[in-house]
């Protein structure tokens, strides 16, 4: 953690092994409803990694729409969703998508996403080969790497799908920049997904190390993260996400952000009691949490893994 920060290390030493055992507890087998399940559908690593970015990219509200939108757009996409995408043409395939809405994302967005997509498919071969080509070496996590990303994707004619340079282009927002100040949640949930491998998470990427991770940063993560001093920060962005994930570098400096799945559904479940008199609190992490003053109210977060 930060110099100056109250949490000292031997804080750490009782915070790790609370997070541990939160850890197993859910990838031991805590039946929860998450987009990630629809990763493990498919057995090509190309259809894997086309359907975690849809479903990483469509993470924003409640989940019970999120899981609904996301099986609209893969009935669409038939059998091999990366081989819809490889051959898509607007022309032809537009109309099929008329009809999605997921919140205020709608079928022309989702025509520019494939259009996208395909781009980057016919340029790199795969997602990852495109990420990668934005991530040094020695990186100390995937911040830059985000960036050029977002920036080269922003980069590609999706004119078609709108009917003009002048219309609002909502697929901008499935690429978010680090440099905007944007969490990039949604990227870092697609990251996470690709990335690490445990029983939660698929895996199958190999170009981005575990350690380079930054955590997807949603209310409950900022919540809990909040009650138990892994930032300084108040308002949710980019800085928070680097400040969080840098606490939990300190107590698992190979894989920070296996706890993101944890925390947050730790958080969606309602076990955690925020600034609530520790009476009523069940949290399996109480004991080691710090609430913050009751006179500051939290500064608004997001309402969903944005």
């Amino acid at each position: 953690m930060s110099r100056g920060r109250p949490h000292h290390d031997l804080l750490i030493t009782t915070l790790k092994p609370a997070l541990d055992r939160l850890y197993l507890e859910y990838e031991l087998g805590r039946p929860v409803d998450d987009p990630v399940q629809f990763i493990s559908r498919y057995e090509d690593s190309g259809d894997r990694e086309i359907v975690g970015f849809l479903a990483a990219g469509l993470a924003f509200g409640r989940v019970a729409s999120v899981m609904q939108s996301v099986e609209r757009v893969l009935a669409v996409m038939g059998r091999s969703p990366a081989t819809f995408v490889r051959e898509f043409d607007p022309r032809r395939d537009a109309r099929a998508m008329d009809g999605l809405v997921h919140r205020w994302t709608r079928g022309a967005d989702f025509v520019a996403l494939m259009i996208v997509l395909r781009h980057v498919l016919r340029d790199a071969g795969s997602l990852e080969q495109f990420f990668a080509q934005g991530l040094a070496t020695h990186a100390a996590d995937v911040t830059e790497a985000l960036e050029s990303f977002a920036v080269r994707a922003g980069r590609m004619d999706v004119r078609s799908a709108y009917g003009g340079p002048d219309v609002r282009q909502g697929v901008r927002y499935f690429f978010p920049k680090p440099s905007s100040g944007s969490a990039c949640k949604r990227l870092n949930l697609f990251l996470r997904w690709m990335v690490r491998r445990d029983a939660i998470d698929p895996g199958g990427w190999s170009a981005v190390r575990p350690s380079q991770l930054v955590i997807p940063l949603d209310t409950h993560v900022i919540r809990v993260g909040r009650c138990l001093g892994l930032t300084r920060y108040a308002s949710p962005g980019w800085r928070m996400a680097a400040d969080i994930t840098a606490s939990l570098r300190r107590i698992d400096p190979d894989d920070p952000v296996k706890y993101d799945f944890a925390l947050c559904h730790l958080g969606m479940s309602g076990a955690c009691r925020f600034n609530q008199p520790r009476r009523v609190s069940s949290c399996p992490l109480d004991g080691v949490c710090r609430p913050a003053p009751r006179r500051r109210r939290a500064s608004r977060a997001p309402s969903a893994r944005e």
